[in-house]
């Protein structure tokens, strides 16, 4: 986990320590995509540094030609002005040349930082943990995939050659200017001194404007996903107008935050152009008084002019870039955070070789609780007997779930250890593990795609007979038959072309094909009909036998296809037994079974 946690993107207060901490962290983030292309980076700058040379020398040539050449030229020695002309095209052809150059490999640099961080993203989100992404919401993460990498992507493409290239040239303008008239170069020197103060004053305001600016972003882009992505329960609530107002806040206050940036921009950008031009007119009074006495030649005032005009030329593209800086730093702490967070349930370092389960489950003295907050499930012993079926049933928030996710190893326990074949979850590869073990939950999340690729998932290569087995097992070849294309039909997006309960099927023989040793079926049938359950249900008895298998329901006509029941409360294991003979008894199961009973009645 990072040291200030996922939450410290969306503060603007940060200590002192934790800032330092954060802007630690992006260097290194930023060192760590620079390093691989390091060496031509290296050869962008040589260019850069060429073609900027070049480029300064114009006005020195012009103030050559006026003073040394036009002369000359009057007594008709015209050598001396071709020189000069000469010259003067050939800086400017290898300028564009080298500029064009150091253009294209920097693009090509740039893409190559971005596709980095951005594959990286990916592959750790993915890497991070279930309780990562319960803590770490949707729109969260999708804002660093876009917003923010479009920051860094903007900043990168055409920011970062705007401030080498300004650099340089104001740079390698003062030398030549201090070379050809130091007394222009020392005026000049002057006026860096409010330079240095209005861009300070700019740079500590936007500093923690820009940092709004992506926390309001953020939010804006997180409500927006959820929104769209709950559309759903937005409707079934009427809840449009509600969304309205919130998100017509939250866009409020990025738009005030955009103002305020702009703001500060009309002040610094012509702030340098008032310094630019007064610099500007001091150098021409000057130079012109010693021009009139014969000290300084009226081609190198002009070049004094020229190049004290152009010093301030980069300051506004500079500008711009500490626009795109701030916008871009902002977003490599946010992604930086991300990148940071290490999984809570880590893969092993030597993991055990696994070739095949027989399904036995064990835990020994587990305890499980959050990283914050009390203990979710209180210190027990369980065993699991390989090709046994395991009904787990309580009032919601008892702990079953919670301990289904401990088999699954969605989490590690706090205390004690999960074993599967004696062997302790957290020694077996996660790969491994996946293929053994398979969890099916209420929500049978369905991906773009066909819905054989959907199946597929289970088990990447099985054939579409492999595929049509499994769907028969499970009771879905019937409607699957009977979609406009069967098999190859495209479910769309988060299966919206097939029913709840359809899709549950669908997500059944997935699970199915994988042919884990462990099946889990988290309130797996919850979103089922009575006739669609019954003949899951019969597909069960089938494809359970033999394997070891943990159905957590509400419904209790799922508990009659389980050898043994174990009745959960407020974390703890209450009863465990066959379902006849809890339900023969006095107990909580015997009362959930009455009720039960009685509901059908009616």
């Amino acid at each position: 986990m990072s040291m200030f946690g996922t939450n410290d993107e969306e503060r603007t207060d940060l200590t002192k320590e934790e800032s330092r901490y954060v802007r630690a962290r992006s260097r290194k983030l930023l060192g760590s995509l620079i390093d691989p292309i390091k060496t031509r980076i290296y050869f962008a700058i040589f260019l850069g540094v060429i073609s900027t040379a070049l480029r300064v020398a114009g006005p020195a040539l012009i103030a050559l030609g006026i003073d040394w050449a036009l002369p000359k030229a009057i007594l008709r020695q015209y050598n001396e002005l071709w020189i000069v002309v000469i010259t003067y095209l050939s800086a400017a052809l290898a300028t564009s040349i080298l500029t064009y150059l150091f253009l294209m490999l920097t693009a090509r640099l740039a893409q190559q930082m971005l596709f980095d961080l951005r594959n990286r993203m990916f592959v750790h989100t993915q890497k991070l943990s279930v309780e990562f992404h319960e803590r770490y919401t949707a729109g969260r993460v999708i804002a660093r995939q876009t917003s923010d990498l479009e920051s860094i992507a903007e900043l990168l493409s055409g920011g970062l050659n705007e401030l080498v290239i300004g650099g340089l040239f104001m740079t390698f303008t003062a030398i030549a200017l201090f070379l050809l008239d130091p007394t222009s170069f020392l005026i000049l020197f002057g006026a860096l001194l409010p330079l240095g103060i209005l861009t300070r004053w700019f740079q500590v305001r936007t500093n923690r404007g820009y940092r709004k600016q992506r926390v309001a972003s953020s939010r804006l882009i997180q409500y927006f996903v959820e929104t769209m992505t709950g559309i759903r329960a937005v409707k079934a609530f009427r809840k449009e107008k509600r969304n309205e107002e919130h998100f017509g806040g939250l866009v409020e206050d990025y738009r005030k935050h955009n103002a305020h940036l702009i703001q500060l921009f009309g002040i610094y950008d012509p702030g340098l152009i008032m310094i630019g031009n007064v610099t500007v007119a001091a150098i021409l009074l000057s130079g012109g008084y010693r021009v009139l006495d014969g000290s300084l030649g009226i081609g190198v005032l002009t070049a004094a002019i020229l190049y004290a005009r152009r010093f301030f030329d980069p300051m506004e593209e500079i500008a711009i870039f500490y626009n795109s800086y701030q916008s871009a730093a902002s977003a490599l702490e946010k992604i930086s955070g991300v990148l940071e967070e290490e999984p809570s349930v880590p893969e092993p370092t030597n993991p055990v070789s696994f070739e095949s389960a027989r399904g036995e489950v064990g835990f020994q003295g587990v305890e499980f609780k959050y990283s914050t907050g009390p203990v979710i499930l209180k210190k027990f012993d369980l065993k699991i007997p390989a090709g046994q079926t395991i009904a787990l049933v309580g009032t919601t928030g008892a702990g079953k779930s919670t301990l289904a996710k401990l088999i699954a190893r969605f989490y590690d326990p706090s205390q004690g250890s999960v074993k599967l074949d004696g062997t302790d979850l957290r020694e077996i590869s996660n790969k491994d593990l996946r293929r053994e073990v398979v969890m099916v939950t209420q929500e049978a999340y369905l991906f773009s795609g066909t819905v054989i690729e959907n199946i597929q998932l289970g088990r990447p290569g099985a054939t579409i007979d492999e595929v049509i087995a499994a769907a028969k097992a499970v009771g879905a070849h019937q409607f699957i038959s009977k979609l406009p294309e069967g098999y190859e039909t495209d479910v769309n997006k988060r299966g919206g072309r097939v029913s709840a309960g359809q899709r549950q099927l669908i997500s059944f023989a997935r699970a199915f094909l994988a042919n884990p040793a462990v099946l889990i079926l988290d309130e797996a049938t919850s979103s089922l009909d009575i006739p669609s359950e019954r003949m899951v249900q019969a597909g069960l008895k089938s494809l359970l036998a033999g394997r070891t298998a943990v159905i957590i329901a509400h419904r209790l006509s799922t508990v009659s296809i389980a050898d043994r029941v174990l009745v959960m409360e407020h974390g703890e294991i209450i009863e465990d037994d066959s379902p006849s003979k809890l339900a023969a008894g006095t107990g909580k199961f015997a009362k959930l079974y009455q009720a039960w009973k009685d509901s059908l009645v009616q």
